[in-house]
């Protein structure tokens, strides 16, 4: 066991928290640990993506203020004020307690990023990984300390769906696992604790294959993506269907595992490329995916 990672309270000592990437969802992580008082430091590979990186924080503090019970000009403005934003890896893991990873999921990238942190991060980091394709297994061997290293998962949107799967190796140290158990929570989420590897988690498990089974109905020309959602919305009383998921998490990240799926997946990816990503429809971030957006300020 590894002591130190607790107060008395039962608070974690995780202060300083380091994520590595920021994209959509990396920026998402930041921003929400930011939001719930943790000093954040950001990471990406150039200064141009780390200015991008900045448009996505500004845009996700006015989607705070607007969908956040609470939120206001000032929790989110002092959110932004909690992040440091570095393009030399160094620097930005220097007082890490914790390092979220969510650079793409390559394994040759992953394997890289890992062989230089376990170099450069403080023997007390902790490494958390929020892969959604590849398992911590795969990666634990990169990492240098696998006994401090597990997947920490988040859905997007999740400020809406605060859900944290928590999932380690046979090698995390459990004291590990149950620190990052309890930071989940002080960081605003619902935390999910995975008792042993799964590919897809809990979430995916469940997601992948509803979402893969509306498909191949409208893909099959058995019914209309509107009318799929329609059915499963007011029969189950869920507040969105499949193909409005589908929009929300963006067609593009469907579509590569479509790719690499069966001969079955695969048809149903190319059904996906020619009627919607070959015409530019990606989902609400484009504007419109099986459904159409209208631009927000």
């Amino acid at each position: 066991m590894s002591p130190g990672w607790r107060h008395a309270g039962g608070m974690t000592d995780i202060k300083n928290v380091t994520v590595l990437g920021t994209g959509v969802l990396g920026s998402q992580i930041a921003y929400q640990t930011a939001y719930s008082g943790f000093q954040v430091s950001v990471y990406d590979i150039s200064d141009e993506a780390i200015e991008q990186a900045k448009t996505r924080f500004a845009a996700l503090a006015a989607t705070y203020k607007r969908e956040v019970r609470r939120a206001s000009d000032e929790t989110v403005d002092a959110a932004l004020s909690r992040i440091s934003y570095f393009s030399e890896l160094g620097p930005a893991v220097a007082d890490a307690d914790l390092v979220i990873e969510a650079v793409p999921e390559v394994l040759e990238i992953k394997q890289e990023t890992y062989e230089k942190l376990g170099a450069l991060a403080p023997e007390k980091t902790i490494f958390a990984t929020n892969s959604s394709t590849l398992l911590p297994s795969d990666m634990k061997a990169f990492t240098g300390r696998p006994a401090k290293f597990l997947a920490l998962h988040f859905a997007n949107r999740l400020w809406v769906s605060n859900t944290a799967e928590v999932m380690g190796t046979a090698e995390t140290d459990p004291a590990v696992f149950d620190t990052v158990v309890e930071y989940a929570g002080e960081m605003g989420m619902v935390a999910i604790p995975i008792h042993k590897e799964k590919a897809g988690y809990v979430l995916n498990s469940l997601l992948v294959p509803f979402l893969t089974a509306a498909a191949s109905l409208a893909a099959g020309g058995y019914s209309e993506p509107k009318d799929i959602d329609n059915v499963w919305r007011i029969a189950t009383g869920a507040p969105l269907g499949p193909f409005q998921i589908y929009d929300i998490i963006g067609l593009t990240t469907p579509y590569n595992i479509m790719s690499n799926g069966d001969a079955g997946a695969q048809r149903l990816g190319v059904w996906l490329k020619e009627n919607y990503l070959d015409k530019g429809k990606l989902g609400v971030a484009s504007g419109e995916g099986f459904y159409s957006y209208p631009a927000t300020a």
